[in-house]
């Protein structure tokens, strides 16, 4: 198995790989400057993984951090995209733990992300690194698709000497596991 390097975005050089890999891989169409939202505000939050001894990455995750209402420092996993030939090897949950982590430093309080209600491979994912499906948003994505919203509560850091604030009053729709509440209201974000 070829070892795989992980490096945070850099610059516009990134970007048509970027593109590719999310034009590709995801079903949702984005034009640049939807990349550029996030890559400008937020690069600290935007990896690459490389094949060692290439320069063509094969996998990139974009987010973004900031105050929601006011109330939580929310994290939110924009774009997470790997190349098919490079699934089942670990490269997706890497990404994602490597910008939870920068988000941690920056006193994340919850973290976010939507995914279509039928892909079981990301909800698979997402789950085991302990997202909880938060609710079912009708008609989310362009295709006509429902989405779940996934949030991962982030407790304060057990080592920091004057803990952050936590502030998730969030709490998962509990329902059996094939009834989930369908949100038309999309101004709740």
């Amino acid at each position: 198995m070829a070892e795989i390097v992980y490096r945070q975005y850099i610059g516009e050089s990134d970007l048509p790989h970027i593109m590719s890999l999310v034009q590709t891989e995801l079903s949702e169409p984005y034009v640049i400057y939807t990349y550029r939202y996030f890559l400008h505000q937020w690069p600290q939050l935007a990896f690459l993984a490389i094949p060692a001894g290439s320069s063509v990455p094969i996998g990139v995750i974009v987010c973004k951090q900031s105050m929601h209402k006011h109330i939580a420092n929310r994290g939110y996993i924009a774009m997470l995209s790997v190349n098919k030939s490079w699934r089942q090897r670990g490269v997706a949950s890497t990404l994602v733990r490597r910008s939870i982590e920068v988000m941690k430093q920056h006193g994340v309080d919850e973290v976010v992300l939507e995914t279509e209600y039928d892909n079981i491979a990301a909800l698979a994912l997402y789950e085991s690194l302990g997202f909880i499906r938060e609710k079912r948003l009708y008609r989310f994505y362009l295709n006509g698709k429902d989405a779940f919203r996934l949030v991962l509560p982030i407790p304060p850091d057990e080592d920091q000497d004057t803990p952050l604030p936590y502030h998730s009053h969030r709490q998962p729709i509990r329902t059996s596991p094939f009834a989930y509440v369908i949100d038309e209201d999309e101004d709740d974000d």
